[in-house]
């Protein structure tokens, strides 16, 4: 395998088991990481304020990717690049999930707005980013200021119809995609966790081919499109895991810290 200088991780599903738990073993293959020289980020449909949790644990100094990838910021969660949602492209979108019945949050830089505060995933996410949501009755003073939609369904059926039904809306002026099968996200036009992937390369001087990378969704596929090595979870699809170079365990097998293992293996 290609030798690797910098590795870059989605987060829900690969990095965290299904609990939101970072376990020891994860924490560990990182800290080997850094030991062997070998540069370590992550990337993930998250809003900024849901990233802060895995600064310290995992050592980070280099920039993260949240909102798909579209806002980059530092170790301290400022913002180093951030890019919005277009105004009537946001509008769009919230009366396409209207239309549908699908619970709706709008992300800022640094809020999480919903009208629904019961909605059924609403304490799940709590959980997940560790962060309380701001309840509005319209969202329309803040659209301007849109990093993300996300529509929040357990109907898998419905929400794989609204992001088809989403991505004809949307054309190029917006990325729409799933982050799990209950969440379409809606992110800025032009930036992926691929453009992530690439942007962090380019800072560090290393060649795509010595990147390697880690997901389990589709928003995970521009990643892998752009590295030398991928890695798809034991978690993840049989179309995600077609089209990464590796396939490891499950999130709940720490499928995360074997991938880290055949990566430390080829050392820098």
């Amino acid at each position: 395998m290609t030798r690797i200088a910098l590795v870059v991780s989605d987060v829900d599903g690969t990095l965290l088991t299904k609990d939101k738990i970072l376990t020891d073993d994860a924490k560990a293959a990182v800290g080997k990481l850094h030991a062997a020289g070998i540069g370590f980020t992550i990337v993930s449909s998250r809003p900024t304020i849901g990233m802060g949790f895995l600064v310290a644990p995992l050592g980070i100094t280099l920039p993260i990717g949240a909102f798909n990838g579209s806002s980059i910021v530092d170790a301290q969660l400022k913002p180093v690049a951030q890019h919005l949602i277009p105004s009537a492209v946001a509008k769009r979108c919230i009366d396409l999930l209207t239309d549908h019945g699908v619970d709706i949050w709008l992300f800022t830089n640094d809020k999480w707005l919903t009208r629904n505060p019961e909605g059924e995933y609403t304490a799940h996410e709590q959980r997940t980013i560790k962060h309380d949501p701001t309840i509005v009755t319209d969202f329309t003073p803040y659209i301007g200021q849109a990093c993300k939609i996300v529509g929040a369904s357990s109907d898998a059926a419905l929400l794989q119809r609204c992001e088809a039904e989403m991505q004809q809306a949307v054309g190029n002026q917006a990325i729409a995609v799933r982050s799990q099968t209950y969440y379409l996200d809606v992110t800025p036009p032009g930036h992926d966790k691929g453009t992530f992937v690439v942007d962090i390369a380019e800072r560090l001087g290393v060649s795509l081919e010595n990147v390697a990378t880690i997901g389990d969704m589709q928003n995970d596929l521009p990643m892998f499109a752009k590295s030398g090595v991928s890695f798809a979870m034991g978690n993840a699809s049989d179309d995600v895991k077609a089209r990464a170079t590796n396939v490891t365990e499950t999130n709940e097998r720490d499928g995360f810290a074997r991938a880290m293992d055949i990566v430390l293996k080829t050392g820098r």
